[in-house]
């Protein structure tokens, strides 16, 4: 049983060929894996992940389901396909062009990645599943290595640095896409969907005393629409963890 966990555990698309492989001859005409992966995108994007299935993506398609079988082994399978796919669309910094610097080649990549997990909600779930081995997750994360790489610190503290910035980017990213799942739930903007939550926790004495006290707080936090409440404290939270680098760089 434990063996038969580990191999779980170890299990992947990208591991034995299988990301690259169809079945053998007979598929079905106008499919292949790039168009399946594709569709499974735009599903998950409009439906979520708790309601994706193979059955709903056939008939997206016009397939059957088992047609779709023809170029992936399992649900599984797909889901890190269209999890490397959405890695894809980042745009990535070149950490060896003349003149760049590695503090704005880092909010750049930390801002696309927030961008990423705001857009797909269901890519945090998925990269917390699977093992984020293919070709574009791979190349997003040796970019990210070689611009902590140039900050000056020693090769020991490469992954805390990594995990730092990138970690607090998972969190207030994953954070961020479910509070506009759910203001999209209501039909409400996303202001509308604010100002009715905060009367909401102001009427109530649970939790009127705790945003009393936290009302000087909000006031100096600034910003008139919530999107600019969200982009000045996640600039501001990435500029400390950038000022936090240069100063155990200077430490030594």
């Amino acid at each position: 049983m434990v063996k038969a966990a580990k191999e779980a555990a170890r299990a992947s698309v990208w591991l034995d060929g299988r990301a690259r492989r169809g079945r053998g001859g007979g598929q079905p005409s106008g499919l292949d894996r790039e168009r399946i992966t594709e569709v499974t995108v735009r599903l998950l994007d409009a439906e979520g992940l708790d309601k994706f299935s193979m059955r709903r993506l056939a008939a997206e398609l016009n397939v059957t389901a088992m047609s779709v079988y023809w170029y992936v082994d399992t649900k599984d399978d797909l889901l890190e396909l269209a999890l490397d796919a959405a890695f894809g669309e980042l745009e990535l910094p070149d950490p060896e062009a003349d003149g760049e610097d590695w503090r704005e080649q880092l909010r750049a990549l930390a801002t696309a990645y927030r961008s990423l997990l705001v857009r797909h909600r269901w890519l945090s779930p998925l990269a917390g599943r699977y093992l984020n081995i293919g070709p574009n997750s791979l190349a997003f994360s040796r970019t990210i290595q070689q611009v902590i790489r140039r900050t000056g610190l020693p090769a020991h503290r490469i992954t805390s640095a990594i995990s730092a910035v990138f970690q607090f980017v998972y969190g207030y990213g994953t954070i961020e896409g479910h509070f506009f799942g759910r203001v999209a739930d209501t039909g409400m903007t996303p202001d509308e969907y604010f100002q009715h939550a905060m009367s909401t926790v102001t009427d109530s004495p649970e939790t009127a005393q705790v945003i009393e006290e936290s009302k000087d707080i909000m006031a100096a936090r600034g910003g008139d629409t919530v999107a600019e409440m969200l982009d000045r404290d996640f600039t501001y939270a990435l500029d400390l963890l950038v000022a936090g680098i240069e100063a155990m760089v200077a430490r030594g």
